[in-house]
C-alpha cells in the first residue's frame, strides 16, 4: 500500500474533482493515494467487486477525454498521477469514479481509514454542488458575456467593466466585510463567511460561544494547518473529551477552557481581529443573526474578563 495524503480540508480534494461526461467524478489515481494503496492494487479490488460498480457508478476515460484533461489542467499534477510506460506514454487509460462509485469504493476497501476519507469526500462533493448551484445564474451569464464579445465590437473598457460587475457576485464572501446580516436558511453562505474568517488565522483562534459541539469542531478543521485554537464555553458543552482528543489527533491543536462570565459570542483571530457573532457556529444560518467586526483595543480586556 502507498502512503495516504493528509486531507486537512475538503479545499484540498476540490482539485481533483473533474466533471466529466456531465457528472463530477474523481480518478483513480487521485483516490489510491487518498486511501493508502497503489493504483494497481485499488483498481484490482475494484475488478474483484465489479458488479458492485455500473456505468454509473465508475467508467474508463476515453483517449479523447483523458486527453482533454491534460489540455486543460496542464500546470496540476494531474499528468503525474496518471500510469505511463518507461516512454512516456499511457499503458493504462484511468477509471472515474462518480460519488455513488466513491461510497462503492470506500465498502470494497473497508477500514477505518477508507470511511474516513470517503466522509472528507463526500463533504467535497456536497460543497461544490452547492456552490454550482448558488452561482449558476453567475456562470449563465459569464457565457452569455463570452458569446457577446464573440459576436461584438463593444470597446474594451466596456467589457472590462462588465466582466468586473459580473465577478463581483463572487465576491460575496469577501473576508474584509466588517458587519452583515444572514437570514434564515443561509446556511452555506454564513458557513462561507465564517470560514473565510477562520483562515485568516496564522497565529491563534480563541472562539468564546457557550453552545458548541461537534459540528463546531467542523468549522474549525477549516483552520490553516498548526494554528491553535483555544475555545471558552460552558461547563454543560456537549463537548467531550473524546471529541477533543479525535480533533487534536488530526487538526492540533485544541484546548477547551469553561466559563460562565460571558453570555456573547466572539471570535479572536491572532490577536488582532475581534468578531461579535449573534449566533454560535454551530447554529449559523439556522435562523437570522449579525456580526460586526469590533475595534481590537477590546481583545485585553474581554480575555483578562473570561
Amino acid at each position: 500500500m502507498a502512503s495516504e495524503i493528509a486531507i486537512h480540508d475538503t479545499n484540498s480534494l476540490k482539485d481533483k474533482i473533474y466533471t466529466i461526461r456531465g457528472v463530477q467524478v474523481m480518478l483513480d489515481s487521485d483516490l489510491a493515494e487518498i486511501y493508502g494503496y497503489e493504483v494497481k492494487t485499488l483498481n484490482q479490488q475494484v475488478k474483484r467487486n465489479l458488479n458492485r460498480f455500473p456505468s454509473d457508478f465508475m467508467f474508463q476515460l476515453t483517449r479523447d477525454e483523458f486527453d482533454f484533461l491534460r489540455s486543460q489542467f496542464a500546470t496540476s499534477n494531474l499528468k503525474s498521477q496518471i500510469v505511463t510506460s518507461s516512454w512516456g506514454g499511457v499503458r493504462k487509460l484511468p477509471n472515474a469514479f462518480t460519488e455513488q462509485g466513491i461510497y462503492m469504493l470506500a465498502t470494497v476497501l473497508r477500514g477505518e481509514l477508507a470511511e474516513q476519507q470517503s466522509i472528507f469526500i463526500m463533504r467535497a462533493f456536497r460543497e461544490m454542488k452547492h456552490f454550482l448551484q448558488t452561482n449558476a445564474h453567475v456562470f449563465a451569464e459569464i457565457e452569455n458575456i463570452k458569446k457577446h464579445l464573440l459576436d461584438s465590437d463593444i470597446h474594451h473598457r466596456e467589457h472590462d467593466r462588465q466582466i468586473d460587475e459580473l465577478f463581483t457576485l463572487l465576491d460575496k464572501y469577501n473576508v474584509k466585510d466588517t458587519h452583515g446580516i444572514f437570514y434564515q436558511g443561509q446556511i452555506f453562505d454564513a458557513y462561507a463567511k465564517f470560514k473565510s474568517f477562520i483562515q485568516q488565522a496564522t497565529k491563534e483562534i480563541v472562539l468564546i460561544d457557550n453552545y458548541v459541539d461537534v459540528s463546531t469542531l467542523e468549522r474549525l478543521a477549516d483552520k490553516n494547518s498548526g494554528v491553535p485554537v483555544k475555545i471558552y464555553t460552558a461547563p454543560n458543552t456537549r463537548l467531550t473529551a473524546q471529541d477533543i482528543q479525535n480533533f487534536n489527533t488530526q487538526y492540533p491543536t485544541l484546548t477547551v477552557n469553561y466559563t460562565t462570565r460571558m453570555h456573547d459570542r466572539f471570535m479572536i483571530i491572532d490577536h488582532s481581529i475581534l468578531y461579535h457573532i449573534g449566533a454560535s457556529l454551530k447554529d449559523l444560518g439556522k435562523k437570522c443573526f449579525a456580526f460586526d467586526v469590533f475595534d481590537a483595543s477590546f481583545i485585553p480586556d474581554i480575555l483578562a474578563k473570561i
